[in-house]
């Protein structure tokens, strides 16, 4: 791959003397060392595994399980199903009847009953000495089924679509229909498009698989080396299951092998393992395959969208209705925000959306990297470029005549928004006036040349935590907090902020993350991430200056300036404490902690949001460009160029989000032209189940990625100014691949992914 961080993101003319400076991952060398240890690399004494067994239809009920030969097998050591599992507390406590589930469903209760609802359920697990043991002795179980008729086609089913239960309840919910305006304005519009959209279902699958390490320390005490988003949100699940405090759960997920979602919801394996562990009175291990990946851990919905976009002659938007159908498991409803950014993003006066589930017989879908605003975004920003085209006025001077300086679905003026800044830097660079308004008038040989562009935004969203800090003797900074790092560079962006805010070198600098016993934390999710974490640390950096201010201050004489100083300025040099701009006013850190009798002082400073959430709307915006390449004669699409632009407010770590935005870039090349899970309606079982049938794209397919950054703070959204970009990143890249293949092309594809048979 060819990727850049251009420069000017690097140099001193764009990044002041208060920014921050490129780093390393504080991490990189413990995972190319192998010295970071993942949830499968825990080796406890005793230590067993287990292996799945999972149905082989699609819905009805289990007759019978024959698990005697695997029993009598060599090393194994249970076969467990709802036949003989012990009952988990949780389970029993719903106030709900049995046969009438809770108003939204509820997720799948491992080895609760003998229902199967999907092709691929885990039914039962088998406990071994060794890994060849356990599955030798999985496929040795056998099961009768009776089988009723089943129903995976969306297509076919289409029409049982239903509102989601949530919106049933409040119709204020996000998922619940909108309007804004005339309901009826589109009819009346002088232009009008009238487009359906189809984005196919869509499997995480990332490097790690996902695994978990279940260990019970007493009856009551329970350990978990489990890959998940968050260890106190599943600490708080698994206290809730297994009716214990939530002080006797300890979730351990210290190194996280990438996650886009498939770590924010309790599957059944993770309770399987639990209760193999607590059966066999002895630690299991259980990490699924790759094929179980497709149907165990979520993945981005199959969704239907329809958009109606009506506009004047001279290019003001008029109307925009927006429909989407999104699929979801017969027994648990999953929704997202599919139709956010229609409700947002354009200066429209009359917005309609309307939004329905699809219950099928497959597995729960979850939150995929950009949820539901990707899958939005395409339908959205590919309707936006054929309206454009219709007019015939540039795409990007078509978004500038309908940009919105101030949010029009909440009717607040934005915290800050600086998305001209974005085009205005992607259209230089890549390359907008080569492209020409009229498809495959720009050639290179055989290949059609073609540029697009696309448009993203993800909610500024922030939550609570807490960050405990402890200043030593020697000027060495410990950091301690319970989010986990799926990816991003978590602990790199703290260290940075605690040595923005202190002066202190990044090498002395410590940030330890990812057990459920450190101060509070919600989920890695949402963006949400450095904008809650970072005013902690930020806060506790201060609270240990304001501390040792009141210890020099104390001793009187010369240094009594301290009392007085700011705490801002007030830093940590070459092991000194100082007042910035002052000569005089320095204390060696070392000598004050000696004089006061201590080796360390230590703190725990909580941040939370603010009334500037119910003043302002929060969004981080992007722009991406495209230029593709087309073969006129096979249709082989490549994607020459990609060129990104974030306004995602402070960026901390100039180095780690610039990967974040070429890994999005990346997930967006997958999701535009080779992603998706295809299922054999016959038996409603996914016939892609690893990387040789599911494509993903590998170094060959990505190009040259640029990215740049406004790198304006936004500290309305949160004191370090910082709004997330992990969302941002992918959304509006399949849009933009889709519209160049069109101006390249003239062949406007509306289902993804844009494959050669489409083109020729």
């Amino acid at each position: 791959m060819n990727h850049s961080l251009n420069q000017q993101i690097m140099n001193e003319a764009f990044f002041d003397k208060k920014d921050y400076k490129s780093l390393d991952r504080v991490d990189g060398r413990l995972k190319v060392t192998g010295a970071a240890r993942y949830s499968a690399e825990y080796q406890l004494s005793g230590l067993v595994y287990a292996v799945l067994v999972e149905s082989k239809i699609a819905k009805g009920t289990i007759k019978s399980i024959d698990s005697k030969a695997a029993e009598r097998a060599p090393g194994v050591l249970a076969v467990i199903s709802h036949v003989n599992a012990i009952k988990v507390p949780g389970y029993q406590t719903s106030n709900q009847h049995p046969s009438e589930p809770p108003v939204n469903g509820q997720p799948l209760r491992a080895f609760y009953d003998n229902n199967v609802y999907y092709n691929g359920q885990p039914v039962a697990v088998v406990v071994a000495s060794t890994l060849e043991k356990a599955q030798y002795g999985a496929s040795l179980v056998k099961i009768q089924y009776e089988k009723e008729q089943h129903k995976t086609d969306f297509d076919a089913n289409m029409e049982s679509a239903v509102l989601p239960a949530q919106a049933k309840k409040n119709p204020k919910s996000p998922v619940a229909d909108y309007s804004r305006g005339d309901k009826n304005a589109f009819a009346n519009a002088p232009v009008k498009i009238d487009a359906e959209y189809v984005l196919p279902t869509e499997v995480h699958n990332p490097m790690e698989l996902q695994a978990i390490t279940a260990h019970w320390e007493a009856e009551d005490k329970l350990t978990v080396y489990d890959k998940v988003q968050g260890t106190q949100p599943t600490q708080k699940q698994f206290a809730k299951e297994w009716n214990l405090p939530p002080e006797n759960v300890k979730v351990i997920a210290t190194f996280v092998g990438g996650a886009f979602g498939n770590g924010l919801h309790n599957w059944p394996h993770e309770t399987a393992a639990i209760i193999a562990a607590k059966q066999v009175k002895k630690p299991v291990k259980l990490v699924l395959t790759r094929e179980q990946m497709f149907t165990m851990v979520g993945y981005r919905p199959y969704t239907w969208q329809k958009i109606q976009m009506g506009a004047t002659k001279d290019g003001k938007l008029v109307a925009i209705n927006h429909e989407s159908v999104g699929q979801t498991s017969s027994y648990e409803e999953f929704t997202e925000s599919t139709l956010q950014q229609t409700r947002m993003m354009y200066a429209s006066p009359n917005i309609n959306t309307r939004y329905r589930i699809l219950k099928l017989d497959v597995s729960t879908p979850i939150w995929m990297r950009g949820p539901g605003e990707a899958t939005g975004a395409f339908a959205l920003e590919s309707a936006m470029d054929e309206m454009a085209f219709s007019l015939n006025i540039d795409p990007i001077e078509f978004r500038l005549m309908n940009y919105t300086d101030s949010d029009p679905d909440k009717q607040l003026p934005w915290s800050t928004k600086y998305l001209k800044e974005c085009y205005d830097a992607g259209k230089e660079k890549i390359g907008w006036e080569k492209r020409k308004m009229q498809p495959g008038s720009v050639r290179s040989g055989e290949w059609l040349v073609g540029y697009g562009m696309g448009t993203g935004t993800f909610g500024a969203n922030r939550g609570v935590a807490a960050v405990r800090a402890e200043l030593d003797a020697e000027g060495n900074l410990l950091m301690q907090c319970a989010i986990t790092d799926i990816g991003p560079g978590t602990g790199t962006a703290m260290v940075q902020i605690a040595s923005n805010t202190t002066g202190i070198a990044t090498d002395k600098i410590t940030f330890q993350l990812g057990n459920s016993q450190f101060p509070k934390a919600g989920n890695q999710g949402g963006s949400s991430t450095v904008n809650s974490v970072g005013p902690a640390v930020q806060a506790a950096c201060n609270a240990l200056k304001e501390q040792l201010k009141t210890m020099i201050a104390s001793n009187g004489g010369s240094q009594a300036a301290f009392a007085s100083a700011k705490t801002d300025d007030i830093l940590f040099v070459n092991g000194q404490i100082q007042i910035a701009g002052s000569d005089s006013a320095k204390v060696d850190i070392g000598t004050l902690f000696k004089q006061n009798n201590i080796r360390k002082i230590e703190t725990t400073q909580e941040s939370k949001p603010d009334e500037n959430r119910n003043k302002y709307s929060m969004y981080a915006f992007s722009m991406h460009f495209a230029e593709v390449h087309v073969h006129s004669l096979t249709g082989q699409i490549r994607v020459k160029k990609v060129v990104c632009c974030a306004d995602a407010g402070t960026i901390i770590s100039p180095k780690t989000a610039a990967n974040q935005m070429i890994g999005g870039a990346t997930g967006g090349i997958g999701m535009a032209l080779m992603e998706s899970a295809i299922i054999d309606h016959r038996f409603g079982r996914y016939v892609t189940k690893d990387f040789a049938e599911y494509h993903v794209p590998v170094h060959a397919d990505v190009p040259h990625v640029e990215v740049f950054f406004v790198n304006k703070p936004d500290t309305l959204a949160d004191p370090v100014g910082s709004k997330g970009l992990g969302e941002i990143a992918i959304i509006g890249v399949a849009p933009a691949i889709a519209n160049a293949i069109f101006n390249a092309t003239g062949k406007r594809i509306r289902e993804l992914p844009i494959t050669p048979d489409k083109l020729i």
